[in-house]
C-alpha cells in the first residue's frame, strides 16, 4: 500500500534529508586517495548520531555498517572495510540513510577520487543528470513509467546502461515502501503519481552491460563484466508545485 504523507510527516523527512545531505558534505571533503571506506563509515555514523538521528542502514536486514561504499565496478551495497584504501582514479558510490523521529531520508552520490579518466567522469555526470531527467516527470497525474523512461532514454543516448535488477522505491516511515520505482520502462505505464507521495529515485548506471552479480558477502552487487558503475539518488516528495528534493541542502 502506498502511504501518502501528511505535512507533519514530510517535515520530519525534510529534517532526515537535510542530515543526509550534510553528511555528504562532510564526506566530500575527506574522499581522497589514502582514505579507507571504514573511516568514511565511522565519520558518517558519528555525524548522523550527533544530529539526533539514527543510521537507517545499520543492521537493516543484517547489514553490518552505517553507510554503503561501492568502489569502481561495485554497483551498490559495498560494505565499508578498513582494508579498502581509495586510490587515485577510483570512483566511489556512497549511499546514506538517516532516520529522524521515525522517518527516513535516503540518497546516494558517486565521487571521483583524485583524478579520474574522462570516461569515468562522463559516467558520473550522466548518472547524476539522469536523475534530474527523471525528476522532470515527477508531477501529479504522471506515472512511474514516465520517470523510468526518461532516465533510461537519457542514459542509453549517452552509451551507458541502466541496471534492471535494482530499482528505486517509496520511502518514509519505512526505508523501503511502495511503490517500486524502476529506472527504466514505458511512458504512461505504472502507478500514477499523486501529491504527498514520497519516493527515492536512484539511477544505477553501468559503463557496460546492465547485468549484475552479488558477491559471496551477500550484499555487494557488482557489474557482470567488471566495468565501472555509478549511482545517484535523492528522496523526493510529489507536490502540485513540482517535485521537492528532500535530501538536498
Amino acid at each position: 500500500m502506498i502511504r501518502i504523507k501528511s505535512e507533519n510527516e514530510i517535515q520530519k523527512m525534510r529534517v532526515a534529508g537535510r542530515i543526509v545531505a550534510e553528511t555528504f558534505e562532510v564526506l566530500a571533503e575527506l574522499i581522497k586517495p589514502g582514505v579507507t571506506t571504514k573511516e568514511l563509515d565511522s565519520i558518517a555514523r558519528e555525524f548522523i548520531l550527533k544530529n539526533k538521528a539514527t543510521c537507517s542502514f545499520y543492521d537493516y536486514n543484517g547489514y553490518p555498517a552505517s553507510i554503503c561504499t561501492s568502489v569502481n565496478s561495485q554497483v551498490v551495497h559495498g560494505i565499508p572495510n578498513g582494508k579498502v584504501v581509495l586510490k587515485d582514479g577510483d570512483i566511489l558510490s556512497v549511499d546514506i540513510g538517516a532516520c529522524y523521529e521515525g522517518y527516513h531520508g535516503d540518497a546516494a552520490r558517486t565521487f571521483a577520487v583524485g583524478v579520474v579518466s574522462p570516461e569515468a567522469q562522463k559516467l558520473i555526470d550522466v548518472t547524476k543528470q539522469s536523475f534530474f531527467e527523471g525528476l522532470t516527470q515527477v508531477m501529479p497525474g504522471n506515472r512511474i513509467g514516465d520517470v523510468g523512461h526518461s532516465i533510461q532514454s537519457y542514459v542509453e543516448s549517452n552509451g551507458f546502461s541502466v541496471v534492471r535488477a535494482l530499482i528505486g522505491h517509496g520511502v518514509g516511515a519505512e526505508l523501503h515502501e511502495a511503490p517500486e520505482v524502476p529506472n527504466f520502462g514505458s511512458p504512461g505505464r505504472g502507478v500514477r503519481l499523486v501529491s504527498g507521495m514520497t519516493i527515492a529515485i536512484e539511477p544505477m548506471v553501468n559503463m557496460g552491460t546492465y547485468h549484475v552479480n552479488t558477491l559471496s558477502d551477500g550484499w555487494t552487487v557488482v557489474t557482470a563484466d567488471g566495468k565501472l558503475s555509478a549511482h545517484y539518488e535523492n528522496s523526493v516528495v510529489v507536490t502540485g508545485n513540482g517535485p521537492e528534493i528532500l535530501t538536498k541542502c
